[in-house]
């Protein structure tokens, strides 16, 4: 394996990045029956032109998959990284961007979910920790179901100042946390904002929250604590994406 590529698994994932003229596939491992599939699945195009592809048992695509406990479905691939996005290059080619920032979110899941999200509500992009963030997970790769191929990830490598530099640039920072006193959805979410969401178990960073100008829940009923990370993401994606419309 090359250094700079990495294996994914599952149907979505693999035949997103077939898809994707950017990402370049080294290999395809694939059982006969999910060969087939991808033919009935883009009959106006082959996938596999130009991919070296090799044919496998379902027991022999176990081995990629066997270690994180996820089913491979047949589909086995080796990729390269895409070429990552440049932030501060990205802000200066439209208007009225909005942004998820995670803040210490590194369960690969909720990221991959997070990713799924973002790319059916079209949001423009998502802000994550280099240092914090496994662009190579398989994990990552299967929840996010192929959608990673459509959502620019900025990896940056301090996220306070980097909400420090967008708020300068006409960024409004909106931080999530459940006992605001504010509703998101009272906002009307004009101009360049960032979506900003905490970690899994402890919420944003006291020295990152600084960083928001305004602080937002997310209504639910108060026999519940909270909700998971990458559900809260979706709400709010699905609210903004209609607010575009």
């Amino acid at each position: 394996m090359n250094k700079s590529s990495f294996f994914i698994i599952g149907q979505h994932a693999v035949m997103e990045a077939l898809k994707n003229p950017k990402r370049k596939v080294l290999r395809v491992f694939l059982t006969e029956e999910s060969k087939k599939n991808i033919h009935r699945k883009s009959p106006n195009k082959n996938l596999l032109n130009e991919v070296k592809v090799y044919f496998k048992t379902k027991k022999e695509l176990d081995k990629y998959s066997t270690k994180e406990n996820l089913q491979h479905q047949g589909y086995v691939a080796e990729i390269e990284h895409l070429e990552k996005p440049i932030l501060k290059d990205y802000i200066k080619t439209k208007d009225n961007i909005t942004l998820a920032c995670l803040d210490g979110v590194t369960d690969p899941r909720n990221i991959g979910s997070i990713i799924r999200s973002a790319a059916s509500f079209k949001i423009d992009g998502i802000i994550v920790k280099e240092r914090q963030f496994s662009n190579d997970s398989k994990l990552m790769y299967k929840a996010a179901s192929g959608a990673i191929e459509y959502v620019n990830i900025f990896e940056v490598a301090n996220i306070n100042s980097t909400l420090k530099n967008l708020k300068e640039k006409n960024f409004w920072v909106y931080g999530f946390d459940g006992k605001a006193e504010k509703d998101f959805t009272e906002i009307d979410w004009k101009g360049n904002n960032i979506l900003l969401f905490g970690s899994e178990g402890f919420g944003m960073h006291q020295h990152t929250s600084k960083y928001a100008d305004f602080l937002v829940k997310i209504k639910i009923d108060n026999k519940i604590e909270s909700l998971n990370i990458s559900n809260s993401a979706s709400i709010v994606f699905h609210h903004l994406s209609y607010l575009k419309k």
